[in-house]
């Protein structure tokens, strides 16, 4: 048995490219709506700027209500991909196990 695994052999294999699936599946939407709701402060204020600066709820804008959410959202995706990201960890560790005991 050889002390490093086939890499190739690995990338090549159904499990590993099922694992890159999955991360693309999770990974393309979730940047999608990071960089749209990020986006759409600046771009809301620039050229809708009447819509934001509206009372929410005493002189609390809707401009602060939005910039404020975006640390909500920014914690709670870094909360979902670690969380997600273990998920990832554990499979890899499972490639690697069975195509390791394979050679």
């Amino acid at each position: 048995m050889s002390s490093q695994p086939n890499w190739t052999k690995i990338a090549q294999s159904p499990r590993f490219r099922a694992l890159l699936a999955d991360k693309t599946a999770f990974i393309v939407p979730v940047t999608a709506f990071f960089l749209a709701f990020y986006f759409a402060l600046p771009i809301m204020t620039s050229y809708f700027g009447g819509v934001l600066n509206r009372p929410a709820f005493g002189s609390v804008t809707w401009a602060w209500v939005f910039a404020f959410a975006q640390f909500v959202m920014t914690w709670s995706l870094s909360s979902l991909y670690t969380k997600r990201a273990e998920r990832f960890d554990a499979q890899v560790v499972e490639i690697l196990k069975s195509e390791t005991e394979k050679e």
